[in-house]
């Protein structure tokens, strides 16, 4: 009778372990799937935003995070003079953050 209970405890013992092993398993594939379906994608948003400030040029038209249309006047590092409005007397300094599209100018 001595050796079946330690038989099983031995089992239960076992089956803890299993059962930690997969509940681990279960939160690493939950944790994997939300970066995949979250921070994945943010960052490639980011990187395409990125690279549409980089191809930024005088003479394009952008609209802005306020929803403002303009063009571009001049660029610095990381500040651009938008004109807005059609009197041309209109020109704002703002930061290349607040562009949110871009469209280039005729050629």
């Amino acid at each position: 009778m001595n050796i079946l209970l330690t038989d099983a405890a031995a089992a239960n013992a076992a089956m803890g372990g299993m059962e930690l092993v997969t509940m681990l398993l279960v939160y690493a594939v939950i944790i994997f799937a939300m970066w995949f379906f979250f921070m994945r994608p943010q960052k490639k948003e980011q990187k395409r935003h990125a690279a549409m400030l980089a191809a930024l040029e005088t003479g394009d038209c952008v609209l802005t995070n306020a929803g403002f249309i303009g063009i571009v006047i001049d660029i610095n590092d990381d500040t651009v003079i938008v004109e807005f409005g059609n009197n041309k007397n209109c020109r704002i300094p703002m930061e290349k953050s607040a562009i949110a599209r871009v469209e280039k100018a005729n050629q």
